[in-house]
């Protein structure tokens, strides 16, 4: 039994190529006049070029070629790149002179050495010769007493905080550092002798009493000289005293 067949299925080894070609375009191909070429049905087909017949309808399409975008005055705009602004102006690279100078860093003028030093808030200048208000005694003893070894700063600490007004806050501030040093010596000294009992040697007590003794000396010809001498751990002990003891009212 043969294979069914459509009428799209041309093989040029097939006998039949013709006939099935002849099928599918509607009838054969035929001559035109005497023209090279055929055309495959239809009623028009290519002739000769008559004499006095232009070759094309419009004279001017026989003009030297030339390039389309000449014709345009700028190029077609990208739909992805936004419209410029009016009256943008593109950013200019700033202009580099390698003659200038390099740029420096600002400094400080220099402090003159003549300035008075900065202190702490609350810090009033010494002045020796001037009296405490309250004791009648030069502003330099009564500020170094308080640090006075043996005991004796311990009592005149009490004294001045007792006796000298707050509006000499100098003088308080000294009363109540060297009261709160003092202090802490005499019970760190007790500790260590209850220590020295329970273990029979005293050599810490004693050690710690010629550390306290030299540390004093050397507090009471600081605070002598004129020095802004502060403490930084008893800061907390030294404000405590010098606002629990208040001066007694004549």
């Amino acid at each position: 039994m043969s294979e069914k067949r459509s009428k799209y299925d041309t093989d040029p080894l097939d006998p039949d190529f013709a006939r099935q070609t002849e099928e599918v375009w509607g009838g054969a191909t035929r001559g035109v006049a005497d023209a090279p070429t055929e055309m495959l049905g239809g009623d028009a087909g290519t002739r000769p070029m008559q004499p006095g017949e232009d070759a094309r309808l419009n004279p001017n399409s026989e003009a030297a070629t030339r390039r389309i975008d000449d014709q345009f005055a700028q190029g077609y705009p990208s739909v992805f790149a936004p419209p410029p602004a009016p009256n943008y102006q593109p950013p200019t690279a700033p202009h580099f002179n390698p003659y200038a100078p390099p740029p420096q860093a600002y400094a400080p003028p220099p402090q003159s050495p003549y300035a008075p030093p900065p202190h702490a808030q609350g810090y009033v200048p010494p002045t020796p010769n001037r009296h405490v208000a309250g004791v009648g005694i030069a502003e330099k003893w009564v500020t170094a007493l308080p640090y006075a070894p043996f005991y004796i700063g311990v009592v005149v600490s009490i004294i001045e905080l007792l006796v000298v007004p707050r509006g000499e806050p100098r003088a308080r501030f000294h009363a109540a550092q060297g009261l709160a040093l003092q202090l802490g010596f005499i019970v760190i000294s007790y500790a260590l002798r209850l220590v020295g009992l329970l273990s029979g040697s005293r050599a810490g007590a004693v050690l710690f009493g010629i550390a306290a003794f030299v540390f004093l000396v050397y507090s009471f010809f600081r605070v002598l000289g004129g020095s802004d001498y502060r403490i930084a751990p008893l800061s907390d002990a030294t404000r405590w005293l010098d606002e629990k003891i208040d001066p007694k009212k004549k």
